[in-house]
């Protein structure tokens, strides 16, 4: 993967390790590269929006197991030269040579990104199948983290788990790991979305009570439908409360009553995680703003 350069260097972003310490909530946003033109138009409706709201920054995904890399760099390279929100690029090591990570990563620092979430990524076809180092690349998020730190002056967000991750063999395991990437140089770090915000302050408690400060943002999806989150707990594991998937089912046939709940839910905790002290909230979008505009104004009062 060969990346073209800008003509002109661009001006330097400002870094979301830094805003988060800032003492403000920060609310982020993360989007997907789109699949077709139709695709492309809500994202960009949805990226307008956005903006006009304010929103801190924004991200944008990889597909799993970096099947939309190249769609990825461009949405990333567009959104950033495009728009005023301060955007965070997606890097995984998934099928990646340590070669082709450098030149992924110079390409961000031409264009005028420095923010970057660096994750291992799920191997291709199946999030749960055995993980498999590219024989030229790199085994651990924690390696990806010192690559980007030794590549240039960026601010590194990593990946953080409340309800575990699939692959640890127990959840001190998991803290450990998570650990780890902050002591390689991580910045900050963003978690997978879960349902439960006991969960979110077990994980920051142990993660202080080893001696880590790096800001840990919670990971927050107002539920728009009920078999995609269902779907989406069966690959990463995530814990969805029985309550909740009740409660849903019940107007599984009303995509109104649906939301509604979803914004309720989502509202209720992030009102809990920020009076807990959270450095900010990142909304899972899935590229429809209208759910999660609701949620954040409400929290905006």
């Amino acid at each position: 993967m060969t990346l073209g350069t800008p003509s002109v260097m661009p001006v330097k972003a400002a870094k979301i390790g830094d805003l988060l310490r800032s003492g403000e909530p920060k609310f982020s946003f993360e989007l997907f590269p789109p699949r077709d033109e139709q695709a492309e138009g809500v994202l960009w409706r949805t990226i307008r929006d956005l903006e006009r709201l304010g929103a801190d920054y924004v991200s944008v995904t990889y597909g799993a197991g970096g099947s939309t890399r190249l769609k990825t760099v461009d949405t990333t390279d567009l959104v950033n030269a495009e728009t005023t929100l301060l955007t965070m690029a997606h890097c995984t090591a998934v099928d990646h040579s340590v070669a082709e990570l450098r030149n992924l990563i110079g390409h961000f620092a031409n264009v005028g990104v420095r923010n970057i979430l660096a994750v291992r990524g799920d191997p291709p076809g199946n999030p749960r199948a055995d993980w498999v180092r590219h024989p030229e690349g790199i085994l651990h998020a924690r390696e990806l983290v010192e690559l980007i730190k030794e590549s240039g002056d960026f601010s590194v967000g990593v990946a953080a788990f409340p309800d575990g991750h699939p692959r640890d063999v127990d959840w001190e395991t998991g803290v450990r790991y998570f650990v780890e990437k902050c002591r390689a140089g991580a910045d900050f770090a963003i978690t997978q979305i879960f349902f439960d915000v006991e969960d979110y302050l077990r994980l920051r408690d142990a993660v202080a009570a080893a001696g880590c400060d790096v800001p840990i943002v919670p990971g927050i999806m107002p539920i728009t439908n009920i078999k995609q989150i269902e779907r989406f707990a069966v690959l990463t594991g995530m814990v969805f409360p029985e309550a909740l998937a009740e409660r849903l089912r019940a107007v599984e046939d009303d995509r109104d009553a649906i939301r509604d709940i979803g914004v309720e839910v989502a509202t209720e905790m992030g009102s809990r995680l920020l009076a807990e002290g959270a450095p900010g909230l990142h909304f899972t979008t899935l590229n429809h703003s209208r759910s999660t505009r609701r949620v954040w104004q409400n929290l905006r009062g």
